[in-house]
């Protein structure tokens, strides 16, 4: 029996034509990318799942990008243990693979790390909203190529009130307090996100765990009592102590306290 093949037949390219507006795109891509991701940690690697931001710079004469082709990075990537080092060379071969000169790629995931509670001494999950970013910048003329990478947590913490402590017979009122701290380095591979959480919860008035027994929380509410501040005192202690990490060469620290004796938040931001 003959078999009859079709003829290939040739696909048009439509986002490869010419644009005749004469208009630049300085960023088009995907984003809302929900896509699993892991992350390189000690000896192990943690799974998770991101949310992906994925763009490109777009001449004014080309019609279009290819959007398939940053889906297809990410399948390409997929089972790599991703660290801030790779992350950025991840953004880098996104501008070959799509012939840009410049792109960024951003990653907000949810970050575990294992506490131990302060005196029962039984282990939990915390999670941490992490986001890495890396703007890359393809080799031009004499210029090399180039990348930046920003890092942002969002941790969890316990606020106590100085001035509720201070006017007070007993007790202060105490709150949950989010503590967002944007780091841009000049150097990925010395990103440690453990220790800037860490960091972090140390210039709280006490820090969160998963998991309390009962002589736990006693050592929680005494300790957030015996160590009051304001949301003006999170920020500053918190960017003190961030700004002299190795590496750091700018910085944004944001805190909001959500207030227990108000239907408001108490809120500052402080950045170098």
């Amino acid at each position: 029996m003959n078999t009859v093949t079709d003829p290939v037949v040739a696909m048009p390219d439509v986002q490869s034509s010419v644009d005749t507006r004469h208009v630049a795109i300085q960023r088009v891509g995907v984003r809302g990318v929900r896509h699993p991701m892991l992350i390189a940690a000690g000896d192990e690697s943690q799974p998770t799942v991101a949310d992906w931001e994925m763009t490109v710079a777009l001449p004014a004469h080309e019609k279009g990008t290819h959007m398939s082709r940053f889906v297809a990075l990410l399948e390409a990537h997929r089972r790599e243990a991703m660290t801030p080092v790779l992350f950025c060379k991840m953004a880098q071969g996104m501008l070959e693979l799509l012939g840009a000169e410049q792109g960024d790629i951003r990653a907000r995931f949810p970050y575990f790390l294992t506490k131990v509670a302060p005196v029962s001494e039984v282990s939990s999950l915390m999670d941490y909203e992490v986001s890495w970013k890396c703007v890359a910048r393809s080799a031009h003329g004499d210029a090399a190529a180039t990348q930046a990478f920003e890092l942002t947590v969002l941790v969890p913490v316990t606020s106590l009130c100085p001035c509720s402590k201070a006017i007070s017979e007993y007790g202060a009122h105490n709150q949950r307090s989010h503590v967002s701290v944007t780091l841009t380095y000049s150097d990925p591979a010395l990103v440690d996100v453990d220790h800037l959480i860490r960091s972090v919860e140390a210039q709280a008035s006490c820090e969160l765990w998963g998991l309390l027994k009962r002589t736990d929380e006693k050592y929680v509410t005494e300790r957030a009592y015996e160590n009051p501040k304001f949301v003006e005192d999170l920020v500053r202690d918190v960017a003190t102590t961030v700004r002299g990490l190795s590496g750091v060469t700018g910085y944004r620290v944001e805190a909001e306290n959500f207030e227990s004796i108000h239907n408001h938040s108490a809120y500052a931001v402080v950045y170098g």
